[in-house]
Parts: structure tokens; C-alpha cells; sequence
């Protein structure tokens, strides 16, 4: 065989492969999307979708165990009961200022800021929502 018939052999088998993973490269481009919109919503780029989702008009009745089950329950599971990607809440032992500022500032690379999305009457209440969780 020819050095030529060789790289055109070869190039034939790349090719081939490929074409056959073409399907695979587009389930791969979706994959990569949905764990790009999960990495920069939890490293804070995108918190400003989920502050205004979590953000309720300031007439509407507040309801904390709801926010826990479409917001916070991401990371803190079963409401905050146990751990997830998040820590367990329930029977934590950090003070009210700490899980104040936490909410607020939220920790870079692990949790966003929710300091603009809720007063600090809102905070409270979740505050009062942590140290309320019971085992189920």
C-alpha cells in the first residue's frame, strides 16, 4: 500500500467516525448547556432571574415553605431537612446574623445573593422557616 492510499484510508476512518458521532455531539451540546445554566446560576451569574422569581409583590402574602420548594430546595433538600448540594438547615447551630448575612451575600461558588430580592421583614421569616424544621 501507497503512503497516499494509506492517509486517504485513514482519513476516510476519521471521517466515518465522525459522521457517526454526529447524534452524540448534539446530545453532548445540550448536556453542556444545561450544566452551563447550573454552573453560573449557583456561582451568582444568573441570580438575578432567580431573585426576581423568588421575589413576591409587596402585597402578596409571603410564603416561605413554597420558596423552599421552587428556590432553596435546589440545594437544601426536603425543604431544608437534609442535605443536598447545599447543607441541612434543620437544627443548624449557626446564629440568626450568620444565616442573615448568608441569605444576603450569599458565598461565592456556592450560593447566590438574595439580598435584593427580599426585605429584611422576608429573611426573617425564613430565618423563623430554618429553626421551625422538624424531621418529617
Amino acid at each position: 500500500m501507497r503512503l497516499d492510499d494509506f492517509q486517504n484510508q485513514t482519513c476516510k476512518t476519521r471521517l466515518a467516525k465522525i459522521r457517526f458521532a454526529k447524534p452524540d455531539l448534539d446530545v453532548m451540546k445540550s448536556a453542556l448547556n444545561v450544566v452551563a445554566l447550573l454552573a453560573a446560576s449557583l456561582t451568582g451569574a444568573v441570580p438575578a432571574r432567580a431573585q426576581s422569581a423568588a421575589s413576591p409583590p409587596n402585597d402578596a402574602p409571603f410564603d416561605v415553605g413554597q420558596l423552599f420548594a421552587s428556590t432553596c430546595g435546589f440545594c437544601h433538600s426536603d425543604g431544608g431537612r437534609v442535605a443536598g448540594k447545599g447543607p441541612q438547615l434543620m437544627d443548624t447551630k449557626r446564629s440568626d446574623d450568620f444565616i442573615r448575612n448568608r441569605i444576603k451575600t450569599g458565598k461565592q461558588g456556592a450560593m447566590p445573593a438574595f439580598g435584593s430580592a427580599f426585605t429584611d421583614a422576608q429573611i426573617d421569616e425564613i430565618i423563623k422557616y430554618i429553626r421551625s424544621l422538624k424531621p418529617r
